[in-house]
């Protein structure tokens, strides 16, 4: 299990947990006997009471000595809520045990989720430990706290995907973690392999370089009750297991967190081990394209000219630009064999997007206006937000190649405006279906602790798409 704190709900306060966390502000007076008023602690502490501010007190408890922690809530907001969760958790942190004394207004979830996502740690070699092992939330709502256990618990799941080596994720290792998701959460589940992936030009293009063969994963998911009529939505995900760029090689700084790039896939797979959980009401088709970009003598070269699923003949004239190639495998075969409603795919696609938005907000192209502005609503609800981004015309004959139908990046190789011209590649394999894509190159990986985030991956996009699958 990804995060192995224990929750529970009580309805008093638990007497004998080695620290306990009150809410405070102007209108809040804790349920426990302070050493002096709470006005006069919220004076010498300077206390405004917002998110993320904590501050420790200690009390009397039988004969010893007891602390209680009184952390600011803001306005209950969800953003405020997981900010306040995560600061309790990284204050508690090494301690057996926590009470937390949940605010009388707001969504607890959110407070969850923050709490639980701070917790999550990953080691190699090592018994790995959260930050606290049991937390008791007094006055929460039943449901809404298993809510917010699932969407961290899940969030957590892709984290580890995302963070275990590369010498242990090749692509084999990850289909065989789809097969261990699908048995333990009741999906269907698919892998091709070897010569099933015949008609996946892209996948066998980009993995043909590396002794370990290429997969393409697909995970089913069919609600309770599901009829003709219940809509069918596809999630593509990114899972390049490792990438060097192929011998567009890149350089040694920017290889070193190339782990991660299958973090698009990690997040699929994650949503996929929710769903029945969050009783989402659609039919839902989790397709990962997984494959190792390396160097070798077999590796494809820049002027190869690869065929697509469904038939499109591409020219490759950056071997880096091989996420698109991929999802573009998977993009043709939903369309063509799955008659999806909806399409979304999600990838750590371009640094461009980084580029442009930074490490806090996601890129979201989409055909469909309904579509874009349910995710982008879901993303702002969940935390996980994106910020919507164009699909120029005036870009699209950059992909126009003398020899094949595409090319795979802008041929005049300016590396101007790569987030678009990635999505305008993306966006010819989906067909006439309403579809978005979602470039997580910026927000995938955090470069330390902070909030609700953990060195390294962040699973970011998997609340916000169980929070649009649900809704």
């Amino acid at each position: 299990m990804p995060i192995e704190t224990t929750l529970t709900v009580a309805d008093r306060l638990a007497e004998d947990a080695e620290l306990t966390a009150v809410p405070f502000g102007p209108d809040l007076a804790p349920p426990v006997e302070l050493p002096v008023p709470v006005s006069a602690l919220l004076s010498h502490y300077e206390a405004k009471g917002e998110p993320g501010e904590v501050f420790e007190v200690p009390v009397v408890r039988g004969d010893g000595v007891g602390r209680v922690l009184l952390y600011g809530t803001g306005d209950c907001t969800a953003p405020a809520l997981r900010k306040a969760g995560a600061a309790i958790a990284r204050k508690a942190k090494g301690r057996p045990s926590l009470s937390v004394v949940v605010p009388a207004h707001g969504d607890v979830s959110a407070l969850v989720e923050g709490t639980l996502l701070a917790s999550y740690t990953f080691r190699i070699g090592q018994t790995r430990t959260s930050a606290v092992e049991e937390i008791v939330f007094t006055g929460a709502d039943e449901q809404a706290l298993r809510r917010g256990e699932v969407a961290a618990r899940a969030t957590a799941l892709a984290r580890d995907l995302v963070n275990t080596p590369a010498d242990v994720k090749t692509p084999e290792w990850l289909a065989d973690q789809a097969r261990v998701i699908a048995a333990d959460h009741g999906l269907a589940v698919r892998v091709w392999a070897g010569a099933d992936l015949g008609e996946f030009g892209g996948i066998r293009a980009v993995g043909q370089g590396s002794i370990h063969p290429p997969r393409f994963v697909q995970l089913q998911y069919t609600p309770e009750n599901a009829g003709d009529g219940t809509p069918h939505v596809v999630l593509a995900g990114k899972g390049i297991t490792f990438d060097t760029g192929g011998l567009s090689l890149k350089p040694n700084e920017g290889m070193k967190t190339m782990k991660t790039d299958m973090a698009g896939g990690a997040v699929v797979m994650a949503v996929m081990s929710a769903l029945a959980a969050f009783e989402v009401p659609v039919r839902v088709t989790g397709l990962v394209a997984c494959a190792e970009n390396a160097i070798s003598g077999s590796a494809q070269r820049p002027s190869d000219v690869i065929t697509q699923y469904g038939g499109r003949t591409v020219e490759v004239l950056n071997t880096d630009a091989e996420g698109r190639l991929v999802l573009a495998d998977a993009l043709a075969y939903a369309d063509a064999e799955l008659d999806p409603d909806v399409m979304i795919d999600i990838a750590t696609l371009t640094g461009a997007a980084k580029v442009a938005l930074g490490v806090s907000l996601g890129a979201l192209y989409a055909t469909d206006e309904s579509v874009a502005d349910s995710l982008l609503s879901a993303g702002e609800t969940s935390g996980d937000r994106f910020w919507r981004m164009p699909l120029l015309e005036d870009y699209r004959a950059d992909l126009d190649s003398d020899v094949a139908d595409l090319t795979n990046v802008d041929r005049k190789m300016s590396g101007a405006a790569g987030s678009v011209i990635a999505a305008l590649y993306l966006r010819e394999f989906v067909g006439k279906r309403p579809w978005a894509h979602l470039d997580i190159a910026g927000p995938a990986r955090s470069a330390a602790d902070d909030g609700q985030f953990t060195k390294g991956a962040t699973g970011f996009g998997v609340r916000m798409l169980l929070s649009y699958l649900a809704a």
